[in-house]
């Protein structure tokens, strides 16, 4: 055999072995998107179940749970009718319409077809379903909890609103791109409730990580946006930034951002009922969740997500920065901008938040207040930046807020007295740079 015959039979076998790999990946990928499911049966193929009114009853509550009218309802639009764009790092998502209109809502959804839905992620057409639908949190829940906010959802007035098209960048609107991605980071689950805990652990377990969806915000993501896995909750927990709303989700395992392992169950249940409590208020996106979810959660389920998460394993607190670091304690530019920072405080804040960060009349204390403290300083610019109440809520009817400030600070002094309350009162946080501000907008 010549060398030139060689080679080709070389480069043939390369060639074949290449092919094979080929197939053997896609072949993983499909089968991936498949395993586990079972044949759906569409609406009127076989006899549907009636809805009566206690089911669909219990359907609007978990539908509050999981604030699905929060995502599924646009700026104007009538509620649930979708239309809503959701920011992710991939481009634009739209929600899609949950009323039971036939032509462009749930009005041909099947029970059986619905329930692929949440658990599988794939709409009645087969096609996947992007993730900004959080269905890696709804496969925990049962196909009981899923028939029952189906059932709810159809007795919604249905409402003609055409599900407008994702502006997803490719490759990420693509169909084989999102089938690569489940392969890798999505596997339909079920929730287990976990021996030796008590049962109200167990019904806060199921809440926070199913219809919930705490863990979709709360959660760290990777660069192709799929929750991080580590070593148990608390891993699971440790805080995001949501690009929806560019807000930091603190970690909830972490005493040094919203763990509340050190709280009383009392404490975390007023928070999620009313929006503040003695050690804190909610702002930005937890306050909408709050007014439009947990407020309205019963007793029974609130206690039972306070417990679950009063038990999430803490991480280590993080150094602060050490004393002779604070930007106060330094001589030339960083003294100069602890003055710029004192001053816009004493200007703009110190009336409502007090001279020493105490607090004053009833307004937020800054002083010990590990929100402004966090490793992150996003929500703190957010704050000063854009403003943000309080929910409104039975037990706070009249929030108190905060105003903006972008149109009275530059980006330079929003810097400087976010930086001065990360360090004053014995605060111990980096400072927080112009270019921070920036990239919060």
């Amino acid at each position: 055999m010549t060398s030139a015959a060689r080679r080709t039979g070389m480069a043939g076998m390369a060639a074949a072995a290449a092919a094979m790999l080929v197939a053997a990946v896609v072949g993983w990928v499909a089968w991936r998107n498949v395993a586990g499911q079972e044949p759906v049966q569409p609406r009127g193929a076989g006899p549907e179940s009636t809805a009566d009114a206690a089911l669909a009853q219990r359907g609007a509550y978990l539908a509050r749970a999981g604030n699905c009218q929060g995502c599924h309802t646009r700026r104007g639009g009538a509620p649930n009718a979708g239309g809503r764009a959701i920011a992710t790092p991939f481009g634009a998502v739209y929600s899609s319409n949950l009323t039971p209109d036939d032509d462009t809502g749930l009005g041909r959804w099947s029970a059986s077809e619905f329930w692929r839905a949440m658990h599988h992620g794939r709409s009645r057409d087969g096609r996947l379903l992007v993730p900004a639908f959080p269905y890696p949190n709804f496969t925990r829940i049962t196909r009981e909890d899923s028939d029952a906010l189906f059932a709810w959802l159809r007795t919604l007035p249905p409402v003609r609103e055409p599900q407008r098209a994702h502006e997803l960048r490719f490759p990420y609107n693509l169909q084989p791109a999102l089938a690569v991605w489940r392969a890798l980071y999505f596997t339909p689950g079920v929730f287990v409730p976990e021996p030796g805990r008590s049962a109200a652990y167990n019904r806060g377990s199921y809440l926070v990580n199913g219809i919930a969806h705490c863990m979709a915000c709360h959660a760290p993501r990777n660069a192709l946006g799929a929750t991080r896995e580590g070593p148990g909750e608390a891993a699971a927990a440790q805080g995001s930034l949501v690009s929806a709303q560019n807000w930091y989700a603190p970690s909830l395992s972490s005493a040094d951002e919203a763990g509340v392992a050190h709280w009383n169950g009392d404490e975390v249940v007023a928070l999620l009922r009313t929006g503040v409590a003695p050690r804190g208020w909610v702002m930005g996106p937890m306050a909408e969740v709050v007014f439009r979810s947990t407020q309205h959660l019963n007793e029974r389920d609130l206690r039972a997500i306070a417990e679950y998460l009063r038990a999430l394993p803490q991480v280590a607190a993080r150094a602060t920065v050490p004393q002779r670091g604070r930007m106060g304690e330094q001589s030339g530019r960083r003294t100069e901008a602890f003055a710029a920072g004192a001053k816009v405080y004493e200007k703009h804040c110190a009336a409502c938040h007090g001279g020493r960060g105490e607090g004053a009349d009833g307004y937020l204390a800054l002083a010990g207040n590990r929100a402004v403290t966090m490793a992150s300083p996003h929500n703190v610019i957010k704050a000063i930046r854009d403003g943000g109440f309080a929910p409104t809520t039975l037990g706070n009817p009249q929030p108190m807020g905060m105003p903006p400030f972008h149109g009275v600070l530059g980006d330079e002094e929003i810097a400087a007295v976010a930086s001065f309350i990360r360090q004053a009162w014995g605060h111990g946080a980096a400072p927080v740079q112009a270019l921070d501000v920036l990239r919060a907008r």
